[in-house]
């Protein structure tokens, strides 16, 4: 279809009549919609949603032929209601959608969805992912995994991640309209904040706790992901060319490099690749940073509606004040007061260039300017440039900080992350490190339990480590000796192990 036939296809948008086109292609639309592949003219006619009157039978006609002009519809000779001779001779058409406008339909569709999405994110599609990776995982431990089901669930995958991470970009594009959101009245801003609020109540917490368990399983089916993604591709290129041997094998490689970009996006999500941080990270940072930005808006809305100022109200006012003096001199004095057009006597004048306050302008002696200070506003600073000061003994510093209190916090990790199950009151001395880090784990089991006799398993909020905590009994006391004091409580049963 050439460029010009393409775009004869997008006529009825801007016609004369493009209400009633675009009511006829909406009908059409939901036929295809129901499976149904033609309709007749008596039908288009009751079934349309008009916008506007109804047309007559003539009219819809002429609407119909043009359409079919353009290409959006084609029409073709109704025999199945004839009955006598005089019926077969009368001009009697079935319509269907044609590929080109099919093509329109599904474009304005996409286009109208596209502007009316709302950024809002559905903490079911981290359990949907999770759950379907969990699926393949299991597939993936047997000898020959049943081809059919390895696609089924690769392109569920496929379609609850794009889901996703659409709704996340347009989520996040929205949080980047802080100029919009300070321009707008109360009530947008209120709604802006009420989304904003249910998101990180609805996903957040979804996000922290749920992308550790997927980046998990994740790395467990790296190894075996060539293999499924393999077994998607060749049914896909099977179902393109039964029969056909060679076309199968041709149509197997960009499937299978399709499959791999996928699949590559979908780690990326959620798994570090030593450059980049996860994409899960960044909309978790960028929902945070939404929160300075909504209370600076919300600050600017109260502060324009404490002081509201209107220019023209003003103007109005000063025009009566003018209209109000008695005589020219406190006109002036007026005109000087309302413009701020007293003398600038806070310049670093000579005393020959300076001039009494009563001086009118137009007879005070002129003042050389620099032109640097014309140019830039401002003077360069007499003297050499300021020295640079070596700061490398300070970043050395630092540095040395930095690599150990990493090996503090690594050291803790393996004092307590053993992976083997042990009592509370087994853990021995603990030194302020270790112990800090126990603190934090404990901290974050405890917060999950909704009662004192209840087994809880939690990951940290960095998806690195597991806890699980099981209470014993009531009346069984621990001890832990620490450089910071003593930690006394009831003695639970421990498990820690690590995630990664």
């Amino acid at each position: 279809m050439s460029q010009t036939e393409s775009a004869r296809l997008f006529r009825h948008v801007s016609a004369e009549r493009a209400d009633a086109y675009r009511a006829i292609m909406d009908c059409f639309a939901a036929a295809r919609r129901q499976f149904r592949l033609h309709l007749r003219s008596d039908e288009i006619l009751h079934e349309t949603r008009w916008r506007e009157r109804m047309p007559a039978a003539e009219e819809l006609d002429g609407l119909l032929a043009q359409l079919v002009d353009w290409g959006n519809l084609e029409a073709q000779p109704d025999t199945a209601r004839v009955a006598t001779i005089e019926d077969f001779y009368r001009k009697r058409l079935l319509y269907r959608l044609t590929r080109g406008g099919e093509a329109v339909e599904a474009g304005l569709a996409t286009f109208a969805e596209t502007l009316s999405r709302h950024g809002e994110l559905q903490s079911v599609a981290l359990d949907d992912i999770l759950a379907r990776l969990n699926s393949l995982a299991v597939l993936a431990q047997a000898d020959a995994p049943d081809a059919a089901k390895v696609h089924e669930i690769l392109r569920d995958l496929v379609h609850v991640f794009g889901s996703l991470a659409d709704n996340a970009e347009a989520f996040m594009t929205g949080l980047a309209r802080t100029i919009e959101l300070q321009r707008a009245e109360q009530d947008a801003v209120m709604a802006f904040k009420k989304r904003l609020i249910d998101y990180l109540e609805r996903f957040i917490g979804e996000l922290v706790t749920k992308s550790g368990r997927i980046a998990q399983r994740l790395r467990e089916l790296q190894p075996r992901a060539e293999a499924l993604l393999a077994l998607a591709a060749e049914r896909e290129a099977g179902d393109a060319a039964p029969g056909d041997a060679l076309a199968e094998s041709e149509a197997y490689a960009p499937r299978l490099a399709v499959w791999r970009e996928r699949w590559r996006g979908l780690s990326r999500w959620f798994v570090a690749d030593g450059r980049d941080k996860p994409q899960a990270e960044l909309l978790r940072a960028s929902a945070r940073a939404a929160i300075p930005r909504l209370l600076q808006a919300v600050t600017t809305l109260n502060e324009r509606r404490a002081g509201r100022s209107d220019r023209a109200a003003d103007f109005r006012r000063l025009a009566l004040w003018f209209a109000a003096c008695p005589e020219p001199a406190q006109t002036h004095r007026l005109w000087r007061a309302a413009f701020a057009l007293s003398p600038a006597r806070h310049l670093a004048l000579s005393p020959a260039e300076t001039a009494a306050a009563t001086s009118p302008w137009g007879e005070a002696p002129p003042v050389r300017i620099h032109p640097r200070l014309r140019e830039t506003g401002q003077l360069a600073t007499r003297g050499g440039p300021p020295k640079i000061r070596e700061r490398s003994a300070e970043r050395a510093q630092l540095a040395h900080r930095l690599a150990e209190e990493s090996a503090q916090t690594e050291a803790a990790r393996q004092r307590l992350a053993t992976g083997r199950e042990t009592r509370l009151s087994e853990l021995g001395t603990l030194d302020r490190h270790a112990f800090r880090l126990f603190l934090s784990l404990l901290g974050d089991a405890l917060a999950a339990q909704r009662h004192p006799d209840q087994a809880v398993e939690r990951s940290t909020s960095d998806g690195s480590l597991t806890i699980r905590l099981e209470p014993l009994e009531a009346n069984s006391r621990a001890e832990i000796d620490t450089e910071l004091g003593h930690f006394r409580g009831r003695d639970h049963r421990l498990l820690i192990r690590p995630i990664v």
